[in-house]
């Protein structure tokens, strides 16, 4: 589980299998229908009933423009308009690196796509719906936070089935929502935080709570879900000063609690405190390089940064052109700019690691949550790693070693639910907090043209969230994953995954969901039950008792036969906990094995 770039695969398996999860910018508009004319604080807006029969408003913008001096600066509200408001397409998605993982269109994808006027959410509402009557849920997308948008994601299913209003939206990404620099003081503390993701989001919840009502939602019984990056930025949100009251409830979906300090994200690479390759100050050196010359060197550089004031620095950073700063990250691969995100700054989030706060309800939100993971989270990683998988033109046909294929994906995931399930949740609970677990199991894609790909991807990550979402367009590989062949089960597992996001978002509880599912129950390791497995098949929806410890994972390693040796046992662990940051037990473990340091 990745501590500072979570749920970040530059892998082109994800993109093919997930392109088009929803809406492309080249799709026609729908037409607008004069019963969802609403009134808020704005202006008035107009939107459309989509073929689900729900009520859709897109593209609405819930902040000002965060461009010219508002470019790393904290979201200002947005202004009022004029006349009626059209809201029948998403709006532009932030700058981003294209990528049909992101939700880009094909023709973009490698390049620089998307627009910084980008702070737009979308909403969906049951068409019956009177004012503020309903229960909410507000999505949070993945993309290792440099990748994704709004757009990517249909409400319109989960808002009619459930009865529930949903909202998507956008949030600056990678430089450009999160960049710590002492010259970018701003007007106050939230714009010197450089976390201008996580206050877009801050900015967003309360657009919600402000307006939600008059489009059928209730802003008292607000929940907000997440997966991965997202998952991970409703973690930060779970310690944030500025959320309390924003919501009563979370859903995080394959996260974890992962962060970097401000000495991370800003200082010199050979600092006494060093800060990462790409930490603020060493892009503006990179920067500075490129201004003076060849004949100026690093050192030559940071002499001159040294030399120069703040005001001079923040003003070259902000008439750099989108493409400009993105260069100067280098060729970082797919996914665009490796920019060290989610920001321990001390002022919208707090200094300390966010996973101990969580037990301490004086330090965070305290509300009801459910954590969960997939079984072969991993897999997603590795199927078109040519060390793993044999490939032909690009295409992967079978793993080179399914034993090993097999205890990677497995120790990885364990120690990805460690990370993001089980450890959160036990702090959760110490603070009082009731929590519910899951862990997916769904893996029911099947063979095509031979490929096993129920083998090669299982229940891999982010491939749960159409269950949760109950949308099945996922582009024109759709088919390789949702056919006839799985529908009655598929169908009937998102069903229940609906109802139970759906009823945690009325009553906190996902109980029984729709009302006809197996019971849900919360977290209790003490009581025999932590987890429920969703699954289809003969097992289907069950609780199990299974639990999660560091030591547990590290004696069942040690006992397992077919692992070869204390060698491999290293590896697995160095791959397993490769984005973890080192504890004691996990030292323990190395050193238990014998791993070289």
């Amino acid at each position: 589980m990745p501590a500072r770039r979570p749920g970040r695969p530059a892998l082109l398996l994800v993109a093919l299998l997930l392109a088009g999860c929803a809406g492309r910018d080249d799709d026609a508009p729908a037409r607008a229908d004069a019963d969802t004319r609403r009134t808020i604080a704005q202006g008035t807006l107009v939107g459309f009933t989509d073929d689900h029969g729900a009520h859709a408003w897109l593209g609405v913008p819930y902040a000002a423009p965060p461009v010219g001096e508002l470019r790393w600066k904290a979201p200002r509200p947005p202004a009022p308009w004029e006349g009626e408001r059209e809201a029948l397409r998403f709006g532009a998605a932030c700058p981003q690196i294209g990528t049909p993982l992101g939700g880009a269109p094909p023709r973009v994808t490698g390049e620089l796509w998307g627009e910084e006027d980008c702070l737009f959410l979308n909403v969906w509402a049951p068409a019956d719906a009177g004012a503020g009557e309903r229960a909410v849920l507000v999505w949070i997308h993945g993309g290792g936070n440099s990748v994704g948008h709004g757009g990517f994601y249909d409400g319109g299913p989960l808002a009619a089935r459930e009865g529930v209003v949903v909202i998507t939206l956008n949030y600056r990404l990678g430089p450009l929502g999160w960049f710590h620099h002492p010259a970018l003081a701003g007007d106050g503390p939230a714009d010197a935080s450089g976390n201008y993701g996580t206050l877009d989001l801050l900015r967003a919840l309360a657009w919600v709570q402000e307006h939600v009502a008059a489009f059928g939602g209730d802003p008292a019984r607000v929940t907000v879900f997440g997966e991965s990056a997202g998952a991970t930025n409703l973690a930060s949100l779970l310690v944030a000063p500025d959320a309390r009251g924003l919501f009563r409830g979370a859903i995080l979906q394959s996260g974890g609690t992962g962060s970097v300090s401000v000495a991370e994200a800003s200082h010199y690479a050979d600092a006494p405190e060093p800060g990462l390759a790409s930490s603020s100050r060493e892009i503006v050196l990179r920067l500075l390089r490129r201004d003076l010359g060849d004949a100026c060197d690093r050192a030559c550089a940071r002499e001159r940064a040294e030399g120069t004031s703040a005001r001079a620095i923040a003003q070259r950073l902000r008439t750099l052109s989108v493409r400009e700063l993105f260069d100067l990250y280098g060729d970082s691969g797919l996914l665009g700019p490796d920019s060290p995100a989610v920001i321990r700054d001390g002022a919208v989030l707090p200094e300390e690691p966010f996973l101990a706060l969580l037990s301490d309800p004086a330090r965070s939100l305290a509300v009801p949550t459910i954590l969960g993971s997939n079984r072969d989270e991993n897999k997603i990683f590795m199927a078109f790693d040519p060390e793993r998988v044999q490939r032909f033109l690009g295409v992967p046909l079978w793993r080179r070693d399914p034993r090993r294929y097999e205890l990677e994906a497995e120790y990885g995931a364990r120690a990805w639910k460690l990370r993001g399930v089980d450890d959160p949740a036990r702090q959760l609970r110490a603070a009082g907090v009731p929590v519910w677990t899951y862990r997916w199991d769904w893996d029911e894609e099947g063979s095509f043209l031979g490929i096993d790909l129920s083998a090669l991807l299982g229940a891999a990550h982010g491939l749960e969230i159409p269950f949760v979402f109950g949308h099945w367009d996922v582009g024109p590989q759709s088919g390789l994953l949702f056919h006839d062949d799985n529908a009655e089960g598929r169908l009937a597992l998102s069903g229940d995954m609906m109802g139970y996001w759906a009823a945690f978002a009325r009553s906190l509880d996902p109980g029984r969901g729709h009302g006809e599912a197996p019971l849900w129950r919360d977290f209790a390791p003490e009581l025999g039950r932590t987890h429920v497995l969703l699954d289809t098949g003969p097992g289907g929806i069950l609780m199990d008792d299974a639990r999660t410890t560091l030591p547990i994972l590290i004696d069942e390693l040690a006992a397992d036969e077919r692992v070869r040796d204390d060698a491999e046992r290293c590896e697995l662990l160095a791959i397993a906990f490769r984005f973890s940051d080192e504890d004691e037990a996990l030292a323990a473990a190395r050193e238990r094995f014998g791993c070289a340091p």
